[in-house]
């Protein structure tokens, strides 16, 4: 094996090594969350949910065969597997890059229509915008309740 080989490899496998390592990190964080009692850490910190929220939900409705449901709670938790799917085949060039982006920026697209709609309906209730029940808005109340508390000593 010549040495640019060997290079090639250890590079690929140290890739590989960082990429497993981020994905368990991930896993990790999630299942502390999980013990802790919080779901989404986006709508915890801010209170207000993410275009990927009801992802989860979706999953595990799909999981248990009620399809309905999984559209219920994510309509685009098709999309994910589609996604990846391009990468790996744009990574592996067996897609045209042009085919590849557009299929990807017209899937934030939607993402992002879809999250709008979502947020500004008040009748879904798994997308939903409560800034005060976030840690920062909870934060910001309790400083302003403590500074107002001593204005007026």
């Amino acid at each position: 094996m010549s040495d640019r080989t060997a290079h090639i490899r250890e590079t690929q496998g140290k890739k590989r090594k960082e990429a497993l390592t981020a994905v368990l990190a991930v896993i990790a964080v999630y299942a502390v969350f999980h013990i802790l009692g919080i779901g989404c850490p986006i709508r915890w910190i801010t209170g207000i949910s993410c275009a990927g929220c009801g992802m989860t939900r979706a999953y595990l409705s799909l999981l248990h065969l009620e399809i309905r449901q999984a559209f219920i709670y994510h309509p685009l938790f098709w999309s994910v597997p589609m996604v990846l799917l391009v990468l790996i085949l744009r990574k592996a060039g067996k897609i045209p890059e042009r085919a590849a982006d557009f299929i990807l920026y017209f899937t934030a697209f939607l993402f992002v229509i879809l999250y709008f709609v979502r947020l500004f309906n008040p009748a879904d209730t798994i997308v939903t915008a409560r800034p005060g029940e976030g840690l920062i808005g909870k934060a910001f109340f309790a400083l302003r309740r403590m500074l107002g508390a001593k204005a007026l000593r």
